[in-house]
């Protein structure tokens, strides 16, 4: 407050200094912002000092204290604006009115555009992930028919080379949670690292990325399961 500044080659006096805003609708930051009066800037600022652009402003920020008025405010700006551009009835308008909820909403379309993509590929990576981790037990399953033979001979029963089964494959499924898990925060901190972005990692989305694979395994290996518990003990030791 108080301090001389110079804008352009300007000399002005700071008489106020605004909260903080962050970025705004446009991407741009609200922080990095200079305001003058419209007179100073129109004989001071803007265009040559004789020359035909004296007058021209490049952009007109409106703040409307009630969000409800913005349809007519719209409407009245751009009827002012072609008056003040004398603009006829048949031609179009050499302006723009631009409302910032309108970037919002498009940015908010493409945010979840980008959520539903992502969410495809990771249930297809899922998916894919689910049928090898199946395909592996049930080539588990064919070559322990004899240990599961022996197992049923000696007093195991269905329920527990089912739940053999079931253990293995979440056990399996979750290990791989694990690992991807970490290959990922370790690729995460080491781009975030190179490109000097700043990151967050929740501890929530680990465990619950954790916690879906785990799900998968446990999903994916219920027919392997209940294949190794429907193995007859004789025709299991036989086939060995």
């Amino acid at each position: 407050m108080g301090k001389p500044i110079r804008i352009g080659s300007m000399p002005a006096t700071v008489v106020a200094v605004l909260t903080r805003k962050g970025v705004g609708a446009a991407g741009r930051s609200q922080d990095d912002v200079v305001f003058v009066p419209l007179s100073m800037a129109r004989t001071r600022l803007l265009g040559e000092a004789n020359g035909p652009k004296r007058n021209a402003l490049d952009l007109i920020s409106v703040k409307l204290a009630d969000s409800a008025l913005l349809p007519d405010a719209k409407s009245e700006i751009e009827t002012l604006l072609r008056q003040r551009h004398r603009l006829l009835a048949d031609l179009p308008d050499d302006f723009v009115v631009d409302n910032p909820a309108d970037v919002l909403d498009a940015r908010a379309g493409a945010a979840r555009a980008l959520a539903w993509l992502l969410f495809g590929s990771a249930a297809v990576s899922l998916a894919v992930g689910g049928i090898s981790l199946m395909n592996i037990m049930l080539v588990s399953v064919g070559e322990r028919t004899r240990e599961f033979g022996v197992r049923m001979a000696v007093g195991a029963g269905r329920r527990d080379l089912l739940l053999q089964m079931l253990v293995e494959t979440t056990a399996l499924a979750l290990a791989g949670g694990f690992i991807g898990s970490l290959v990922g925060i370790a690729a995460s901190l080491a781009i975030a690292s190179r490109a000097e972005w700043r990151i967050s990692i929740s501890t929530f989305s680990v465990l619950m990325a954790w916690g879906l694979a785990g799900a998968v395994g446990l999903v994916f290996g219920l027919y392997p399961a209940y294949r190794a518990s429907r193995l007859d003990p004789i025709e299991a030791l036989r086939g060995e």
